[in-house]
């Protein structure tokens, strides 16, 4: 029975994206950072990570389907911090932008990882950022690569037939 699962490797040849909201800069630029680190870390070269800047977390979604449609990645990395306020704009923003990274994944039919952090105080932001509990950059990062490693083996063992009910289609080059 064969088994696929992604490595923690760069895909030859691929590009990764992050994309990162401007609001609570602190805490966006230490997960920048971290996905920066870990990427590099793991053979990724500079020239093949491109970093996107938008004014907050609702707008992620839609720099991501941009860059999802010109199909010049491998993986996208969401980075972004909202906290809890006292109105309801906090769901709608956190919710907005958990939903509109994935129909993007989904759209596109490509890795879109979620390191937007959604927290009730800075502090449990500050944690996550670099603090006690690690850092969610340095984690969607390794995520970003195991899945564009994945994609890349799914996407060879379709065109290689291995998939006899399963078709594996582009259609961003309208290729099965």
């Amino acid at each position: 029975m064969p088994t696929y699962s992604g490595e923690l490797r760069p895909v030859a040849d691929a590009r990764y994206a992050l994309v990162a909201s401007r609001w609570n800069p602190r805490i966006v630029d230490a997960l920048v950072d971290g996905a920066l680190h870990t990427l590099r870390e793991h053979g990724v070269a500079d020239a093949a990570i491109d970093l996107v800047r938008v004014p907050g977390a609702w707008e992620i979604p839609q720099a991501a389907a941009k860059l999802a449609a010109t199909g010049g990645c491998a993986a996208i990395i969401a980075l972004g911090c909202v906290v809890r306020g006292d109105t309801r704009h906090y769901e709608h923003v956190a919710d907005g932008c958990a939903d509109g990274l994935m129909r993007v994944a989904l759209e596109h039919r490509m890795p879109v990882l979620n390191g937007v952090l959604a927290v009730e105080l800075h502090a449990d932001a500050q944690a996550r950022a670099g603090g006690a509990h690690g850092n969610k950059g340095e984690e969607v990062a390794l995520a970003a690569l195991e899945m564009a490693d994945l994609w890349s083996k799914l996407e060879s063992a379709g065109r290689d037939g291995r998939f006899s009910t399963l078709a594996i289609k582009d259609d961003r080059k309208g290729e099965s």
